[in-house]
């Protein structure tokens, strides 16, 4: 009697299986690979990083017209937000004073717990004149509102803020002090034009 053996490392093929069909395979494989590539791409956009287009002058010298930026929406997650840290926000609520724009970027110059005042072209924090080397040489600040015009204390998480282009920028000087909740991020790259290049 003759035995008959079976090689169990040899394929079977069944009717779900694509080793019959290799191009069935490797559009499935593809396929995988773009939906991955899709969600990864999504979940960095909405958690990690954005890019964002800068269509005004608020920030100029510092960020020009046109200027395309990267934004770590991640970070402040991780840490509290700093002086001259340069962030976007969503418009707030009583910023009346670009109606199509509903992001704005500014420098953070007043934190939770502050005092600031404008007198004599000069930014005062805590009753102390504040360094601002970020600015050109001779830029002076002066309020926008009669509400700017005394000392104002920021609130607990809220954050005051200020357009480098002092004198052509709506910040905190006309719709007050912002609160965390509108923060998306903070500006830690600008990579398009290329001239423009900068990292924060």
């Amino acid at each position: 009697m003759t035995e008959q053996t079976t090689d169990d490392t040899a394929p079977v093929v069944g009717e779900g299986d694509d080793s019959a069909h290799p191009q069935r395979h490797t559009l499935r494989n593809w396929l995988i690979v773009i939906v991955v590539a899709l969600v990864v791409a999504v979940g960095v956009r909405a958690y990690v990083f954005e890019s964002f287009f800068v269509p005004s002058g608020s920030m100029i010298p510092t960020i020009e017209i046109g200027d395309h930026m990267i934004v770590d929406k991640l970070s402040y997650h991780l840490h509290s937000v700093g002086f001259g840290n340069i962030i976007v926000f969503h418009k707030p609520a009583d910023d009346h004073t670009s109606a199509n724009i509903h992001y704005l970027v500014k420098r953070v110059i007043g934190l939770p717990g502050q005092t600031i005042w404008f007198h004599d072209g000069q930014v005062y924090i805590n009753g102390k004149p504040i360094a601002e080397p970020f600015l050109p040489k001779g830029v002076k600040t002066y309020p926008l509102s009669a509400a700017s015009e005394s000392p104002i204390h920021i609130p607990k998480n809220e954050y005051y803020v200020l357009g480098d282009n002092r004198g052509d920028s709506a910040d905190s000087r006309v719709f007050g002090p912002i609160s965390r909740s509108l923060i998306v991020g903070r500006v830690i790259l600008i990579y398009w034009p290329l001239s423009q290049w900068h990292y924060f």
